[in-house]
């Protein structure tokens, strides 16, 4: 059957593995004489440096569950080739996770087993892959409404609280970084690193979960920056990814893009809020509305300081003005009320005099009507004081016949003794 002596055991016919492998690859070999082109999914490359070597892990799926699996070898030179062929089309190295197009040779080694060996794979074929994914996610996210849902956010008039998600090594967080940080007009911004993969298929498991942990703290961001350094279309695949792209879509905060690269936008680009080409880009888009809200404050600051320094100038002219009238008039007033004070002290004096003069000739008067009321003044002239018990006898009522009086005169008085009283004038 197989060309070779088989054993008999018990009256069976017995063949060696070894021998039934070896039909098997000479069956292979006879019905497999030409290259063919496969597609399949690269799910791994297994590429080993030491050897330079290749044993790509190749899948077929559907409905999400593989259904062909196969192992496969790329040798070092045909590698080098195809490797070659990538970076100078797609700008980025054969990976996992892509669906290829390959030329391969079927082959069957006893030890080994079946395998494909290729020998080119279509790098044109790969970005046709990716294209017909990204028109899927679109189509999908258009379907379900939430394509524009993280456009229509409201971005803070200053977004000074950034959590960034990207490497802390890549040169486009650096770039990004030092724009921000040395801009001459000292805006100050708080950047959190959430550090994420940013190209291959683990990109997007890894960028959503950092997605997600910024979202259990959004209220302490103000949006979300993805940050990535250039770059081709392979390796910016996965950010036409459904699930990625719809994460970005339905976050809570504004997701802004700096991913670099200068082809087609992404899906996620396309749905993140703001996009900009590069980092640096974005860095300018950050201080571009810090400076559209600190211009026109500084505009009117400087109106405010005209317009109060022209204030002052009116307002310190009108005091002067004012300070000078009242000066004169104040001066006109003072001589005014020096003359009056002048005219008052002049007629003060002359009333002072006059009612000196007044009261001195009364005083006179009164002197002489003093002198002449004098006792003595009376008793000089004749006339005499009659008292009783030392009080000045002046009506015969009071007297009684028998009463000691006694008479003054001016050069002496006399005690006398009533004898007879008589009333009447």
């Amino acid at each position: 059957m197989f060309g070779y002596m088989p054993e008999s055991i018990d009256h069976k016919t017995v063949f060696s593995l070894l021998e039934v492998s070896r039909s098997i690859q000479k069956t292979i070999s006879d019905r497999y004489q030409s290259l063919y082109w496969v597609k399949a999914e690269m799910n791994k490359l297994n590429h080993y440096a030491h050897s330079g070597h290749c044993f790509p892990e190749l899948v077929e799926k559907k409905d999400g569950k593989v259904v062909a699996e196969t192992r496969s070898i790329l040798w070092k030179a045909d590698y080098t080739r195809i490797n070659q062929q990538f970076i100078e089309l797609l700008q980025e190295p054969l990976r996992d996770g892509i669906t290829i197009l390959f030329q391969a040779g079927i082959s069957y080694d006893p030890l080994y087993g079946l395998s494909l060996r290729i020998v080119d794979i279509d790098p044109a074929f790969v970005l046709g892959e990716l294209e017909k994914e990204k028109k899927e996610s679109l189509r999908r996210l258009q379907a379900e409404g939430v394509f524009q849902l993280n456009k229509q956010l409201r971005l803070a008039r200053l977004p000074k609280r950034l959590a960034i998600i990207s490497v802390e090594t890549s040169k486009g967080l650096s770039d990004f970084n030092k724009i921000i940080t040395q801009n001459p007009w000292g805006y100050r911004l708080e950047m959190t690193l959430f550090p994420a993969l940013l190209q291959g298929d683990r990109s997007i498991p890894s960028i959503i979960g950092q997605l997600a942990n910024i979202a259990e703290r959004a209220d302490a961001y103000d949006a979300v920056a993805i940050i990535r350094g250039g770059g081709g279309e392979v390796g910016l695949s996965s950010y036409n990814n459904y699930q990625l792209a719809k994460a970005i879509c339905i976050f809570p905060l504004p997701v802004l893009t700096g991913i670099g690269h200068s082809t087609n936008e992404t899906v996620s680009e396309l749905v993140s809020y703001k996009n900009a080409i590069t980092p640096s880009e974005l860095a300018d888009f950050l201080l571009q509305r810090f400076h559209d809200f600190a211009i026109p404050l500084d505009r009117l600051l400087e109106r405010m300081i005209d317009s109060g320094q022209r204030r002052f100038d009116h307002e310190k002219q009108a005091l002067k003005q004012i300070s000078q009238a009242l000066s004169w008039q104040s001066q006109q007033r003072l001589q005014k009320h020096l003359l009056l004070l002048q005219d008052v002290t002049q007629r003060l004096d002359r009333s002072s005099r006059q009612a000196i003069r007044v009261q001195h000739t009364a005083l006179q008067h009164l002197s002489q009507l003093i002198q002449l009321s004098d006792p003595k003044h009376l008793l000089r002239r004749g006339f005499s004081i009659t008292r009783i018990n030392g009080k000045a006898i002046q009506s015969t009522e009071a007297l009684h016949v028998g009463d000691v009086i006694q008479t003054e005169v001016l050069d002496g008085h006399f005690t006398s003794t009533i004898k007879e009283i008589k009333h009447g004038k």
